[in-house]
């Protein structure tokens, strides 16, 4: 399986007599609050035709459009079609 946000640090919690998964409390706000520490970065502007589309820029820097959300969090953006906009200046993580 491929190592995404969605399967990786996922505990089973119960919550109201069922069975919930999360990444809350995981190992993985660990590493989410500490991304900026982990890796080096360069920046990039934004171009217009990557303008709220995060997952080409992916594709350019790692070969896959599935690490677009990387980018967002290392950016602190919650909405690409407000904060990932052309001109912007972004970090993009070296991984």
């Amino acid at each position: 399986m491929a190592q995404t946000r969605y399967n990786e640090g996922v505990i089973t919690v119960s919550h109201k007599g069922k069975d919930i998964t999360t990444s809350v409390g995981s190992q993985m706000d660990d590493f989410m609050s500490t991304m900026d520490t982990r890796y080096t970065y360069q920046i990039g502007k934004i171009p217009a035709e990557h303008d709220v589309r995060p997952d080409l820029t992916s594709f350019v820097f790692y070969d896959t459009v599935s690490r677009w959300w990387l980018m967002l969090q290392f950016n602190n953006i919650n909405d690409p079609f407000e904060g990932y906009t052309a001109g912007k200046f972004i970090k993009i993580p070296n991984l």
